[in-house]
């Protein structure tokens, strides 16, 4: 699976099956969802997509992965709060700075859960963890302040 920002749009990501078809995701940043699948002879040209509410979104992830199965799982969507991955540029103005510089709790309320790095995951990042491009934040929050923390890590 890869993610792609989209700047102002959310994120895409893309994903290639067994059978080598390619099948995308589009997460609005208003919460609602486009579902993609492209052409098997061309994987590029786009045979179908589906835009779906929120809440029929969480209807598909719980028909896929039902929820029932995991009574300890939090769903944040309930309780007014989401959680977004938001991938780090290379070219960010944070990058090789530390968390805290950001001002990213005070500023949005939203909170850093963790980091994701090639080399393994940061839970609980503390203010002077230093932040790298590629770096993926997983960010915890309501939907406003997910999408200020977005804008704000998107500083290049």
């Amino acid at each position: 699976m890869q993610s792609t920002p989209l700047p102002g749009i959310g994120v895409q990501y893309d994903l290639t099956t067994r059978e080598r078809r390619h099948v995308s995701v589009i997460a609005h940043r208003d919460g609602t969802r486009t579902l993609n699948t492209y052409r098997r002879e061309d994987p590029d040209a786009c045979a179908h997509s589906l835009h779906l509410t929120e809440g029929e979104s969480a209807a598909l992830v719980d028909a896929l992965a039902p929820s029932h199965h995991s009574p300890n799982v939090l769903h944040t969507s309930g309780l007014g709060l989401v959680a977004e991955r938001v991938e780090l540029s290379g070219g960010s103005h944070w990058n090789g700075r530390p968390l805290g510089d950001t001002r990213m709790r005070t500023e949005t309320g939203v909170s850093v859960v963790a980091v994701l790095r090639r080399t393994g995951a940061v839970p609980s990042p503390a203010p002077d963890f230093r932040l790298a491009g590629g770096d993926t934040l997983i960010l915890i929050g309501t939907r406003e302040g997910v999408d200020a923390a977005a804008a704000i890590l998107g500083r290049e």
